[in-house]
């Protein structure tokens, strides 16, 4: 089989056949591809909510990902690169292989995720419409083709995540924003092609985009809300912020917002604060508005990191929806752990720059994975601790090693600090750069800009991308 190379990313936010098939609620797969008759019939809504871009990219070429899958011996195979020659029997090329193997590819459904990726992607490199009736029946892919995708600004954008999951889920960006120079930095040279304003979002000239925008979204500021700070809310010059998001909504009259924050929120003022919020995004009776405490480790993310989001929809949009209004995103199948994404990770300055000093090597190798201060000798345990030893309550924080079995703990803006240790599971070393990407889910292409202190910052602060890959989808189904 002749290789061949893509980015598979642009080719899945290109994705139209998965566009058009969001709009068919409950969509009996054989009614557009009777092939199907007599052998299976799937919920293409929860099919696509299934599909792991991140594991099958990593796979590189679908097509050969299937093969290797159903057993298939490649040499028989006269499979051309469709990145140079895209012969019009290629969709029968394909629709042979599937005929061949038809009864392997049901033994286990996710044969079939590979199946449909694999046609998004030869859809997206051809201009033929195919007349062939197992693969083009009612489904309009003219009409998705045409169709400019939704468009999106994030203020407060921070390094990127939650900007490179919408990305993934099939947005483009109108306008990305943060103050941090760094950040700004990273967002430009990871989207080269994207407006990137570096700057504080409350001096931005918005008149430009009034009813422009499809989703309105940013991690706006959450320090003041944060369980570990001073948590002042809308009283801190940070929660102001929050009031001008709001200014935004009201200007510009997105379809969409979203808003990310930290679970702190809910409590801030015994939950006083959030409910004000609310009132206030809702207050000109133009939005829906809901909210929900995520827990990204159950959404393909290999971390323990709860989030709150707020997103609101104009009540056009929720009329137009009426039969499928948004709901949040349902949790993974699967959970990952660490082991799923501590190998093979690229070389990163943090290997070099962020060392433990011998004493804490030397305790470290005390302490099993998942475990932390407590399984030291108490002898060690007192004088590590010293006076806080005595005070009482968890500190299970404390030179805590992450576990290859388990989910890690929620990266922080430092990868080493006394109270909120993340030493890696098998070395006595911090995690690197490249590491804390993997488990907040960025690409390994993603790169970050700045200090090796401003990576990291960068990082911890990031809304893990599989997260908002999740919200992204669920998000897209009201607007395709």
């Amino acid at each position: 089989m002749v290789s061949y190379q893509r980015d598979y990313t642009t080719a899945l936010r290109q994705g139209d056949f998965i566009q058009q098939i969001r709009k068919i609620n409950h969509l009996d797969v054989r009614q557009h591809f009777p092939f199907f008759e007599g052998r299976i019939t799937v919920n293409a809504i929860d099919l696509i909510a299934h599909l792991n871009y991140n594991r099958i990219l990593r796979l590189g070429n679908p097509l050969d990902a299937l093969v290797d899958n159903l057993g298939i011996d490649k040499d028989v195979l006269e499979t051309p690169d469709i990145a140079v020659n895209i012969p019009n029997d290629y969709n029968a090329t394909l629709r042979n292989i599937i005929f061949v193997f038809i009864d392997d590819v049901f033994v286990n459904h996710r044969y079939l995720y590979y199946f449909i990726l694999v046609y998004i992607i030869l859809y997206t490199y051809t201009n033929t419409k195919s007349d062939n009736r197992y693969f083009y029946n009612s489904i309009n892919m003219t009409t998705a083709a045409t169709a400019a995708p939704p468009a999106f600004i994030e203020v407060c954008a921070g390094g990127g995540g939650l900007s490179a999951g919408l990305m993934k889920a099939g947005f483009v960006p109108l306008l990305l924003n943060d103050n941090n120079s760094d950040c700004c930095k990273t967002l430009k040279h990871n989207h080269p092609e994207a407006n990137v304003i570096c700057g504080s979002m409350d001096k931005i000239d918005y008149s430009e985009f009034v009813d422009r925008v499809d989703l309105l979204t940013g991690g706006v500021p959450c320090q003041s809300f944060s369980q570990a700070g001073l948590r002042k809310g809308l009283e801190d010059p940070r929660g102001d912020l929050m009031m001008k998001f709001i200014e935004i909504i009201n200007v510009i009259h997105p379809k969409l917002f979203m808003i990310e924050n930290v679970k702190g929120l809910l409590t801030h003022d015994e939950g006083k604060t959030i409910k004000k919020i609310i009132a206030l995004l809702a207050a000109n009776d133009l939005y829906d508005v809901s909210y929900k405490c995520l827990d990204a480790s159950k959404y393909d993310v290999p971390q323990k990191r709860e989030r709150v989001f707020i997103v609101g929809v104009r009540k056009d949009v929720a009329a137009t929806n009426a039969a499928t209004p948004f709901e949040f995103p349902k949790e993974s199948l699967e959970k990952k752990v660490l082991k799923d994404v501590l190998f093979d990770v690229p070389y990163s300055d943090g290997a070099k720059g962020a060392k433990y000093k011998e004493e804490k090597i030397r305790l470290f190798k005390m302490i099993p994975q998942g475990g932390c201060w407590v399984n030291l000798p108490e002898p060690l345990q007192e004088e590590y601790l010293g006076n806080s030893y005595n005070s009482g309550g968890g500190k299970r924080g404390i030179l805590y090693r992450l576990s290859m079995e388990k989910p890690s703990l929620t990266l922080l803006c430092t990868p080493s600090q006394k109270q909120t240790e993340r030493c890696h599971p098998l070395e006595e070393r911090p995690l690197t750069i490249r590491e804390y990407a993997r488990i907040q889910t960025f690409d390994d292409s993603y790169e970050f800009i700045g200090s090796l202190t401003s990576q990291y910052k960068q990082i911890g602060n990031a809304v893990p991308v599989e997260l908002a890959r999740y919200m992204g989808v669920s998000l897209m189904n009201l607007l395709v």
